[in-house]
């Protein structure tokens, strides 16, 4: 079991670092598996990781039952012990669903939960009325805000994020996953620089990390994404917080091949699980159906990049 870490930092609009997005680890008969999930708990703090993040996308929380939530949640809080803030995403088709599970994670020890806009939004207004009703379903619970167009299809402005985030006054964070969206970071570090906007942390979240080092020159505080070696994300922010940004570059490039095949759409998740397993972080890759299994030649590519990474990583030092 791992200690609490005495004064650990706590998650606020200053936070920074990398929150990892958490797999959910199942048996091969496609049970959860709460061993591996403790293993993976473990992995994750070695790996150096500030935070975790829960019930994400690749965390495959829709196709988990509300018990089968609680539990993985419960889990990894007991295993955590306050050594890292927990993030647990709670965006519903409905408000009741939303405060029921943000109230009970919180209650459990989550530090906040994360919201993104319901598909269906188009306009600024329903957009503004929306976070509004958010804001009012979560009272004082923290918040992260999620935007995720890829994923929601909902495309919210540079001038309308802000404004939602000025009016939100316990939404610490921006989840950065618009693509592209450099421009759109710059425009509110911009903005908060002239003092147009007060200052929230900002982790991005595009596909493993896949524009980590360019995010993090336009203002970027870090990042809230998943990939199979979250220690590549450690070593890149600490090394670009260090002031040594070629090295972070550097270190990024060596992952970078098996990063991008890790993000193909599809089978992107069956291909982290496989590298996880690989890694003995969980004892199965399973993807909980509907989901992909990869091929045959799959696993071959997999073999030859961890294989030329690793000889990349060697020449690195």
């Amino acid at each position: 079991m791992n200690k609490a870490i005495p004064g650990k930092a706590k998650l606020d609009r200053s936070t920074r670092g990398v929150y990892i997005i958490a797999v959910t680890p199942f048996k091969d008969n496609g049970e959860l598996d709460l061993e591996s999930t403790d293993k993976m708990v473990d992995f994750y703090l070695e790996s150096g990781v500030d935070g975790m993040t829960l019930l994400g996308v690749m965390g495959e929380a829709p196709k988990l039952t509300a018990e089968e939530s609680a539990t993985f949640v419960q889990r990894v809080l007991k295993r955590v012990n306050g050594a890292v803030p927990i993030v647990v995403g709670a965006s519903a088709p409905g408000f009741a669903a939303m405060k029921a599970l943000s109230q009970k994670v919180v209650d459990m020890g989550a530090d906040a939960v994360m919201v993104a806009p319901a598909s269906g939004l188009r306009t600024d207004e329903q957009l503004r009325n929306y976070f509004g009703m958010v804001n009012e379903t979560l009272g004082d619970i923290p918040w992260v805000l999620q935007d995720h167009p890829v994923f929601t299809g909902v495309q919210m402005s540079t001038s309308l994020l802000m404004q939602i985030m000025a009016d939100s006054p316990n939404c610490l964070m921006l989840k950065h996953e618009d693509c592209p969206g450099l421009n759109k970071l710059s425009a509110i570090r911009k903005a908060q620089k002239e003092g147009k906007l007060q200052a929230f942390s900002i982790l991005t979240g595009n596909g493993g990390g896949l524009f980590l080092p360019e995010e993090l020159v336009r203002g970027a505080d870090g990042a809230m994404t998943g990939f199979a070696y979250p220690e590549m994300m450690v070593e890149v922010c600490r090394a670009f917080f260090a002031g040594d940004v070629q090295r972070a570059f550097d270190v990024f490039d060596a992952y970078l091949p098996l990063a991008r095949y890790e993000q193909q759409p599809g089978i992107g998740l069956a291909v982290r699980k496989h590298l996880m397993a690989m890694r003995g972080v969980i004892a199965s890759s399973k993807v909980r159906r509907p989901g992909p299994v990869l091929s045959a030649q799959d696993i071959a590519d997999i073999e030859w990049l961890v294989q030329r990474q690793e000889k990349k990583l060697a020449q690195l030092g």
